[in-house]
């Protein structure tokens, strides 16, 4: 197994990040693609749209979110790009790229607690 990484979309690549998988349905504000240097969009893995409208990455709504994620990981498309990333990480170094200030309370965190448990 390889290792996991998160980092924001806002900070510099360094070549340690391995393959760089943004994990958001929408892209980052301001950052260009050439910047970015993003190897796979997964957007099916990311929140549904109304799931994160409704979460509003209020910090008390988090374990809750939490937990509607997680069922959404189980289903159709984002159950599939799950597995997707599995995959990767059984392959090759993998950085888990996201948008968000608040890394512990998104949506990339818990796809690194759920990626780390599989470890």
């Amino acid at each position: 197994m390889y290792p996991i990484r998160l980092k924001r979309a806002y900070e510099a690549p360094d070549e340690s990040d391995g393959t760089r998988v943004l994990v958001e349905r929408l892209w980052p504000r301001g950052v260009s693609k050439a910047k970015a240097h993003i190897d796979l969009w997964l957007k099916d893995i990311a929140p549904s749209t109304d799931l994160r409208h409704w979460y509003g990455h209020e910090p008390e709504k988090f374990p809750e979110f939490r937990q509607r994620y997680e069922a959404e990981l189980h289903e159709g498309a984002a159950h599939d790009a799950l597995n997707r990333l599995r995959e990767m990480i059984q392959q090759q170094p993998v950085t888990l790229v996201y948008a968000t200030k608040d890394a512990e309370h998104s949506s990339a965190a818990v796809l690194y607690d759920i990626l780390q448990q599989q470890q």
